[in-house]
């Protein structure tokens, strides 16, 4: 499995994510943010404190984290989604 190289959070709990391979995007939190390890998360101003643990997982200080397998397949399905109607994403 590839490894988020690059995490930097963004305004409404999206975060901007980067593999190793090269695959990138954006990754909207707003709907998974249930329970409370990741209630402080709800916060911007914690939410903003996220990083990239040894494994190559986005996480937070209070132990919250994301499955990167998740994300990327969330990322790869964004992404064949533009190549097939390119001109739905065209502004």
């Amino acid at each position: 499995m590839e490894k988020v190289i690059f995490v930097k959070a963004l305004e409404n709990h999206r975060l901007q994510v980067k593999f190793s391979d090269g695959v990138e995007g954006i990754v909207d939190c707003k709907n998974t943010l249930y329970g409370s390890v990741f209630e402080p998360l709800k916060d911007p101003d914690f939410f903003a404190q996220v990083k990239i643990d040894d494994f190559g997982a986005v996480c937070w200080p209070n132990g919250a984290d994301l499955a990167p397998d998740a994300m990327y397949d969330n990322l790869l399905t964004q992404q064949q989604q533009v190549a097939e109607n390119p001109s739905d994403y065209n502004t």
